[in-house]
């Protein structure tokens, strides 16, 4: 079972029709956002699907922020890359 839940809102591919897609998902234990390209190291996306990946990155970071703080860190404490 994973623990990242990835946006469902967001369909994005490829604006060459490839088949890649992107994927933006937030970890349910620690709030940290991944965000992942597909099948592929790269994409290029229409200006339009652009900002929906920003948007989504922006939804994410706020749940991030929420399960983050429900955790209640102390100041200044980062999590780890690996997370």
């Amino acid at each position: 079972m994973s623990a990242y839940s990835s946006d469902p809102d967001l369909k994005v591919t490829d604006a060459t029709g490839n088949g890649v897609e992107v994927d933006v998902a937030t970890n349910l234990l620690h709030g940290t956002v991944r965000l992942s390209v597909l099948w592929t190291q790269e994409i290029y996306l229409h200006p339009d699907d652009a900002e929906r990946v920003a948007q989504s990155l922006l939804r994410a970071a706020e749940h991030g922020r929420r399960i983050a703080g429900a955790r209640d860190p102390e100041p200044g404490q980062r999590l780890s890359s690996s997370d």
